[in-house]
Order: C-alpha cells, then sequence, then structure tokens
C-alpha cells in the first residue's frame, strides 16, 4: 500500500515559509518568568534529590550500620564507608557495627540515589539542599560530621547505651522512641558536659 504525499492548502502554502518559528511567535505573547535566583529562592520538589543526610533514632544513636551496601551500589564510586565495632563504652548504633568512616565525594556523586535505595535501615536520605558549590575540591569530599542530622530536641547524643530489653530489630520497628532515664544517667555519669543533657526528657521504659 502506498500513499501519496499530503498536499498543503492555499493557506498552508502561505505560512509554510515561517512555519519554524511558530513556537518562537507564540512564545513571543506570554509573559516572561525569571528565576531571581540566588536572591530569589524557588522551593524544590519534595522528593529532589539533593545533599545526604544520615540519619538517627528518637534516643540519638545513628542508624547507619556500616554495612557499606550504599557503597557498593554507587555507580560513580562516591561513597567511603569503613565500619567500626560498638562496644559498651562506644555504642553509636543498635547492633554491632557503626560506619566509623563516612564519606561523600560531591565532585562524582551524580545524585542518582541508587544509595538510599540500597540502604537498610534508611539510614540514609536526600535532602533538598541544592547549593553545594564551593571554591576548593577539598570543600565537596563531605565527611560524616557534615552528612550526620542534627540532633532534634530530646535526643541524647551518641554513644550511649541501647535501650534496655531492646535488640537492633526493635529499633529498626520503630519501637523505640526516644531516651530512658538509664540512658541519661550513662551519659551523665560519662559525659557529664554534653550539652544534650539540657534538654532531655526520659520516657516511658516500655516504649509501646
Amino acid at each position: 500500500m502506498r500513499f501519496a504525499p499530503d498536499e498543503k492548502g492555499a493557506l498552508g502554502k502561505f505560512f509554510a515559509p515561517i512555519a519554524g518559528f511558530g513556537v518562537t511567535i507564540t512564545s513571543m505573547f506570554k509573559p516572561v518568568v525569571t528565576e531571581q535566583y540566588p536572591f530569589e529562592k524557588v522551593p524544590t520538589q519534595p522528593r529532589y534529590h539533593g545533599r545526604h543526610q544520615l540519619n538517627r533514632y528518637d534516643d540519638g544513636l545513628e542508624k547507619c550500620i556500616g554495612c557499606e551496601l550504599c557503597a557498593w551500589s554507587c555507580p560513580a564510586d562516591a561513597i567511603l564507608v569503613e565500619a567500626g565495632s560498638n562496644s559498651t563504652d562506644g555504642q553509636y548504633s543498635p547492633g554491632e557495627r557503626y560506619g566509623r568512616v563516612y564519606q561523600i565525594n560531591y565532585l562524582r556523586c551524580i545524585f542518582c540515589g541508587l544509595c538510599i535505595e540500597a540502604c537498610p535501615t534508611r539510614a540514609l536520605t536526600m535532602t533538598n539542599e541544592y547549593e553545594l558549590a564551593g571554591p576548593t575540591r577539598e570543600g565537596l569530599i563531605y565527611e560524616k560530621q557534615d552528612l550526620l542530622a542534627p540532633l532534634e530536641a530530646g535526643m541524647l547524643a551518641a554513644p550511649h547505651p541501647m535501650v534496655a530489653d531492646t535488640t537492633d530489630t526493635s529499633y529498626y520497628r520503630g519501637e523505640v522512641t526516644g531516651p530512658t532515664q538509664e540512658q541519661i544517667d550513662w551519659v551523665r555519669a560519662n559525659r557529664p558536659d554534653d550539652p544534650t543533657l539540657a534538654n532531655v526528657s526520659a520516657v516511658d521504659k516500655e516504649q509501646k
């Protein structure tokens, strides 16, 4: 089956020389929208992939367990993780291990989000922060202290013991809703000058 070529009418032949400018001509009559960045910052979409963040549990312990799955899943090899072992006097996260070293090289990161998909504890998420430019290469290599989420009111700074009679599974399930009096007393005995002691209050030990 053969199709005959479309024949333009008289009007089509008349506008044919300027048909390619159709989008340009119609845009001339639309209002101009210019974003005055950086003086006026337009909010990003809620699921925008910006700077990474290492999250904490409600009692202040870190969610990262140093499993390195985020580093293995990164296609740009931008993440470096070195795990450390938790101890009685140095419990940074529930379970046996924590992320002792956590480093993201934003000179390599392509913000694909594969790292947050690989994280088994939702320790790593991405914020809406996008202003990451800097004058030096070293300043674009973020260390753990740059990525950790700030301590919210009621949290105790790590390290401190886990809530008594709980496991790491209890933390993952959201059964821990804040620090207990035993945790507060431990921090007060070992770090009496810790600033997080000023605004912390104990929650019910049952934590249901």
